[in-house]
């Protein structure tokens, strides 16, 4: 028969048994609360929040004064182009601005504005995020953060090919914005 030996350890210290036993019942709330479903169950994904099937064009929701130093989006022109990409325009010339122009987008997942064209050059700014890209012959995909640099009176258009919504803005360097689409958007498939 073998014989073991057993070491003598000391008795635990006052400290370490309440932190043990804090330690314990913390980790226990903790799982307790976790198992708790808030407003849905945990198991269910999100439904899709559904994209409108038609563009729209909504004046500003509340007025604005062309002299105040900053402009809320409620202030500002709302726009939905099909498919996916939701728009607030600044133009220059309505809010006090003497060469100064913006288009900030909310661009879905494949989503993207049709071909067109404007009479000014252009930057986009975009911080987070995918876009494949179409200036006048030239296509190419970017990754953020970038400035996309764009002609005055080139075609183009842009869409969305990254994993989630981005923001991105346009920046012109006029008080009065004017563009023409020319049609569809080519790099977005068919339906």
């Amino acid at each position: 028969m073998k014989e073991y030996t057993y070491m003598k350890c000391a008795p635990p210290t006052p400290k370490f048994l309440i932190w043990f036993v804090g330690s314990t019942i913390w980790g226990a709330i903790g799982i307790v609360a976790c198992a708790v479903p808030l407003d849905k169950p945990s198991s269910v994904p999100p439904a899709p929040e559904a994209l409108p099937d038609k563009d729209f064009n909504h004046p500003p929701v509340k007025p604005h004064d062309p002299t105040a130093a900053y402009f809320k989006f409620d202030q500002l022109e709302y726009n939905y182009r099909v498919p996916g990409e939701f728009v607030h325009r600044l133009v220059g010339d309505q809010y006090g601005f003497e060469s100064l122009s913006f288009i900030i987008t909310e661009t879905h997942v494949g989503g993207g504005p049709g071909l067109h064209v404007h009479t000014t050059e252009e930057a986009h700014v975009l911080l987070e995020g995918t876009a494949r890209y179409r200036i006048g012959d030239k296509t190419f995909t970017v990754d953020a953060p970038y400035v996309a640099r764009v002609p005055a009176g080139v075609p183009h258009t842009f869409m969305n090919v990254g994993h989630k919504t981005f923001n991105m803005i346009a920046v012109f360097p006029t008080n009065h914005l004017e563009g023409k689409r020319i049609g569809p958007n080519p790099l977005i498939p068919a339906r």
